[in-house]
């Protein structure tokens, strides 16, 4: 369910200045990144159909280490898909309350391919930085799943193939979401101060139960993240 609009006025930004860049993606590194496994998943993978999905994950670089996150079509009808975390890598970076996250994506072509960016840690705590469904060619979703709200956005940026830039930050009262520049969401709801999560990146495949399958002739799908940075700005933690 989309979140309504309020006549309240959004909260202000925060300054991007006042703030120190805490993690740059480097999707090649194993310290930082545990490829293949998450305990989002059951078992902590490699499938998950209950949610919908064909996914089959796997470790192989070839699928998420470079940035681009593919997924392959299997004998058995799901996919081999790439996804990496920070649950469980040396590293074990999480994100905070008061994080800012920034990334440039560039979104899939192909039917039943489902992109996103989001957290996770202990059975919840998630926050989607986006999901996208090439069906729906011109929407992003944006869930706060800690406190329940979501907002669909439709833009004309928003395209299969394109290249978009996107912030969110993860304010205690607030979780906003930036789209190219444009703030789109701010939820007035947040994570409130004790939040922490693990990273997620990944390209899932659907089912069909919410969003169409992908083709019968479709053999491959990506997406690719050529940017991902965490800021932790000083001071206040919104």
């Amino acid at each position: 369910m989309s979140e309504p609009t309020t006549g309240a006025a959004l909260p202000a930004p925060r300054d991007p200045h006042r703030s120190d860049v805490v993690f740059t993606a480097d999707f090649a590194s194993t310290a930082q990144w545990t490829a293949g496994r998450s305990s989002a998943y059951p078992g902590g993978g490699p499938v998950n159909p209950d949610d919908d999905k064909l996914d089959h994950l796997v470790d192989d670089a070839g699928h998420s280490r470079s940035g681009v996150f593919r997924a392959t079509r299997r004998p058995d009808g799901t996919w081999d898909t790439g996804l990496l975390t920070t649950e469980d890598s040396e590293e074990e970076f999480v994100l905070l309350t008061g994080d800012v996250l920034e990334a440039r994506v560039r979104l899939p072509a192909e039917t039943g391919a489902w992109p996103a960016v989001w957290t996770w840690r202990d059975g919840g705590q998630e926050v989607d930085v986006f999901e996208y469904h090439p069906d729906h060619p011109d929407l992003l979703e944006f869930t706060n799943h800690v406190r329940g709200s979501q907002r669909y956005v439709r833009h004309d940026a928003v395209r299969p193939g394109a290249w978009i830039d996107l912030r969110t930050e993860f304010g205690r009262h607030s979780v906003d979401w930036w789209l190219n520049g444009e703030r789109v969401f701010a939820d007035r709801r947040g994570v409130g101060r004790r939040w922490h999560a693990f990273l997620i990146v990944n390209l899932s495949v659907c089912a069909g139960r919410y969003h169409p399958p992908p083709e019968p002739e479709t053999t491959e799908m990506t997406f690719e993240v050529s940017s991902l940075v965490v800021r932790r700005p000083a001071g206040d933690d919104g």
